[in-house]
């Protein structure tokens, strides 16, 4: 299995980014998936997850209204828009597959990650 993230970026408060996860050896129609983000000195934590399994969506509190996460299950493709960021929002943001049985964002396997940096 291998995720592959792209599309971080630096970008100032207020302002849009794309990122993007393909993966490979798997299918992502089977599997929860989902976006994850670890600051420095942090703990990786779910943004959003999402599954076609079980049609459930999942974003955290912080980024409801401002992040729409999408999946392309015919192109093992898994974007999040990212609206109106933060400072708050510099992390690495890593894609992330489970088993949707043991949660919408449980995770087996997971990328490298992309780095996003919010900034003025």
């Amino acid at each position: 299995v291998q995720l592959v993230e792209s599309g971080g970026s630096s970008v100032q408060p207020g302002g849009s980014l794309r990122v993007s996860c393909t993966g490979s050896g798997l299918r992502f129609a089977d599997h929860a998936i989902g976006w994850f983000r670890q600051a420095p000195g942090d703990k990786l934590e779910p943004v959003s997850c999402i599954s076609s399994q079980t049609s459930s969506i999942y974003y955290d509190d912080s980024v409801k209204g401002r992040f729409t996460i999408s999946s392309d299950n015919a192109k093992n493709l898994l974007t999040l828009q990212m609206n109106d960021l933060k400072p708050e929002d510099t992390a690495v943001y890593v894609c992330a597959v489970g088993r949707a049985a043991y949660g919408l964002c449980s995770w087996d396997y997971r990328g490298q990650g992309t780095q996003v940096t919010v900034s003025s």
